[in-house]
């Protein structure tokens, strides 16, 4: 074990705001807005506002599959919302999702807009409101909700446990990080052995389960995050590898990965998406994020 000095918790816990390490000003132990923004309204029902960490890829990814289908109704507006400056705590944001974190989405083809928050609540409603992406028939449609609610239960020891004490804590816990260490490696190997009978993660077809989960591992064993993928050996996973690198060549995953992307290469950017040609001309607004974003 480490020399860290031992913490003895105080009666009363108070917010130090000098705490937290990296990306630290996004938290804080109250809700609600802190400034008054109203959010920007495009011409399409389908009003996304999110930032490309794995929760808004699988948005953005999920509406280029669906008008990749054909569902010209999935047609979308799409803001980039930087958190790191705290536009998820503008009044108008709120209002959309008052847990105030990425993505949300406003359906305004309802006869009184629909809001809807949580990147698998969102997921559900899209593939219902299309009928893509989420089997009809009772065991498949069960199988694939299982999935989606098991990343929704799993990525958090990923992303705020474990890539928050490996990547970006003030300072290194030996505990912590062999602690959720251990918990990614068996979540990597609950995968590799679903992955070793299927092709994707419900079975014979691609679904929204797929589209929850490969954003966050497969991103993982790409060592696309955290810079962990020898730390964790991410190479042994040769079923999540395989079906990484499937889902990762689709054309409208590819496109999907670019919307609110506002880190990384800027050939890999598109801060706003109003329409399909805008990959062509990948025009950039002024609400660029400053530095890298968080990965979470």
């Amino acid at each position: 074990m480490s020399d860290t000095p031992a913490y003895t918790p105080p009666k009363v816990w108070t917010w130090n705001k000098e705490s937290g390490g990296r990306f630290a000003n996004i938290n804080r132990p109250i809700a609600g807005p802190t400034h008054d923004k109203e959010l920007p309204v495009g011409k399409h029902p389908l009003q996304l506002y999110s930032l490309a960490t794995p929760n808004g890829v699988k948005v953005t990814v999920m509406l280029e599959e669906l008008l990749a289908l054909g569902h010209a109704g999935a047609e979308y507006d799409a803001w980039l919302i930087n958190i790191g400056s705290g536009d998820q705590f503008g009044s108008g944001f709120v209002s959309v999702n008052p847990n105030s974190k990425i993505p949300a989405l406003l359906d305004r083809s309802t006869a009184t807009p629909t809001r809807i928050f949580e990147s698998g609540a969102i997921l559900v409603y899209l593939a219902e409101k299309f009928g893509a992406f989420l089997p009809t028939e009772p065991s498949k449609r069960a199988e694939t909700l299982s999935w989606l609610f098991w990343q929704m239960g799993s990525a958090p020891y990923l992303g705020g446990g474990f890539g928050h004490f490996y990547a970006y804590a003030p300072f290194k816990i030996e505990y912590a990080i062999d602690r959720f260490a251990m918990e990614v490696k068996r979540q990597l190997d609950v995968l590799d052995r679903n992955l070793a009978e299927r092709k994707f993660m419900a079975g014979d077809d691609y679904t929204i389960a797929d589209m929850a989960i490969w954003p966050w591992y497969g991103a993982l064993v790409k060592g696309l995050v955290y810079e962990a993928g020898e730390f964790l050996s991410v190479h042994e996973y040769k079923n999540v590898q395989r079906w990484t690198d499937e889902i990762g060549a689709r054309p409208a995953v590819k496109r999907g990965r670019m919307v609110n992307r506002a880190f990384g290469e800027p050939s890999s950017q598109l801060h706003e998406r109003h329409d399909a040609s805008d990959f062509e001309t990948k025009t950039q607004d002024k609400l660029a994020a400053q530095g890298d974003a968080p990965r979470g």
